[in-house]
C-alpha cells in the first residue's frame, strides 16, 4: 500500500510547475504596477496642481491676465509632471471663474517587449470651487 502512494507519476513534478506559473504572473503584475504607477501618480499630480492654478488664477491681485498666469504654471506643470508635447490645454475665463482643461495620451507598456501597450488617456477639467468663489459672486 506504501508502494501505491509513493509511485503516482501523474503527480510528479506539479509543485515545480506551479511554482513557475504563478512566479510568471507575478512577474507579469509586477512589470505592469512598475510601468503604469508612475503615469497615473503623474496625471494625478496634473490634475493636484491644475485646481492649484485655477484657484490661485482667480485670486490674483491688481492688473495681471489670470488666463495667462493659468496658462503658465500649468506648462511649468507640464514640464515636471513629463507631459508629452501634443497636449491640449484650454483655458478660459468666465465671468468671475477660470476653468481649464487639458486632455493627453501616452503609451503604457503594460506586458513585457510590447506584447500589450496600453493607451492611458487623460481629460480632466478643473474649476474653482471654495470661499474665493463665493466670496466674488
Amino acid at each position: 500500500m506504501n508502494n501505491a502512494i509513493r509511485d503516482r507519476e501523474s503527480e510528479r513534478g506539479s509543485a515545480g510547475v506551479k511554482f513557475a506559473i504563478t512566479l510568471a504572473i507575478i512577474m507579469l503584475v509586477a512589470n505592469a504596477g512598475y510601468n503604469y504607477v508612475p503615469i497615473a501618480y503623474e496625471a494625478e499630480s496634473v490634475k493636484t496642481d491644475m485646481q492649484t492654478a485655477v484657484l490661485q488664477g482667480i485670486a490674483l491681485p491688481g492688473k495681471l491676465n489670470p488666463v495667462d498666469n493659468v496658462k503658465e504654471r500649468l506648462q511649468k506643470t507640464f514640464a515636471v509632471n513629463h507631459v508629452p508635447p501634443n497636449v491640449i490645454m484650454d483655458v478660459r475665463q468666465i465671468g468671475n471663474s477660470i476653468t481649464a482643461r487639458v486632455a493627453y495620451s501616452k503609451e503604457v507598456s503594460i506586458l513585457p517587449f510590447g506584447i500589450y501597450t496600453y493607451s492611458y488617456v487623460f481629460d480632466h477639467t478643473a474649476t474653482p470651487s471654495g470661499f474665493l468663489l463665493k466670496q466674488s459672486s
